[in-house]
């Protein structure tokens, strides 16, 4: 259910805005969308893990208030992330 130091350093690499950045909000989101497609595939094989799903909705939320943030501060980049994440909204 979790993400490879590996995929982790990929995404890194892939969305970072500046060389070392860790923390930037699209960063956050890409590996929060890891970690959610990752859960979603976990629950098509154990439908009654509940204590997941809470999990689950919590990242969700989470991703949500880091994209809403994201728009608050530049709508651009805000479509240029859900674009290249294939997030819908």
């Amino acid at each position: 259910m979790s993400i490879t130091p590996e995929r982790k350093q990929a995404l890194l690499q892939e969305y970072a805005t500046k060389t070392g950045d860790t923390g930037s909000p699209e960063v956050q989101v890409a590996i929060l969308t890891e970690r959610i497609t990752n859960l979603t595939d976990h629950f098509k094989s154990h439908v009654k893990d509940n204590h997941s799903r809470r999990g689950l909705l919590k990242m969700v939320s989470q991703r949500r208030q880091l994209l809403d943030y994201v728009k608050r501060q530049d709508e651009q980049r805000y479509r240029t992330l859900i674009e290249r994440l294939g997030i819908r909204r």
